[in-house]
């Protein structure tokens, strides 16, 4: 396992093959499906092609930046934590813990690792959060990780136009 970052409870680690049935899995639960709809894996096989392209990206600077979120304590896959590029030199974190991992800090705590590490890797100062407003989890995780709010309103993303927030932490 390539461990990018631990922290107390967590390990943030590059994707690897045998972690497909979980990435499908996780990619299941109702808040992936409502939030980030792109980001649900329906098959295995989609969780395959997905994961085997990540694990491309690992180095480079150019594509996404996803990690695996694994608990230390049991070695399970709960989630993932990325640092995706939006165009003009800038990027976006995501994340996502399993429903059932979820109200335990573990998003708070893999972002806040994965940030500083990241933004060096790829050369950046400065990382944007773009959340849909009902998600306020979400919310919460980017105000804990000190990102500040400069934007909230309709505005398009994904598939349409929502009302959304967007912050941005710096470096």
């Amino acid at each position: 396992m390539n461990v990018l970052v631990e922290t107390d409870r967590l390990l943030i680690t590059e994707m690897t093959m045998d972690m497909i049935m979980d990435v499908h899995k996780n990619s299941l639960d109702e808040d992936i499906r409502r939030f980030v709809p792109d980001e649900v894996f329906e098959t295995l096989e989609d969780a395959k092609e997905t994961v085997k392209f990540l694990m491309t990206q690992y180095g480079s600077t150019d594509g996404p930046q996803v990690y695996a979120v694994i608990l230390k304590n049991g070695n399970k896959n709960i989630g993932y934590v990325q640092l995706v590029p939006i165009g003009e030199g800038k990027w976006e974190i995501g994340y996502h813990i399993a429903k059932q991992y979820t109200c335990n800090g573990y998003a708070t705590e893999a972002v806040t690792a994965f940030l500083p590490i990241m933004a060096k890797k790829v050369g950046i100062n400065e990382v944007y959060g773009i959340r849909l407003m009902e998600n306020t989890a979400s919310g919460r995780v980017l105000d804990k990780c000190g990102f500040e709010n400069f934007f909230k309103g309709e505005c398009e993303y994904h598939d349409g136009v929502y009302e959304i927030s967007k912050s941005v932490w710096n470096y």
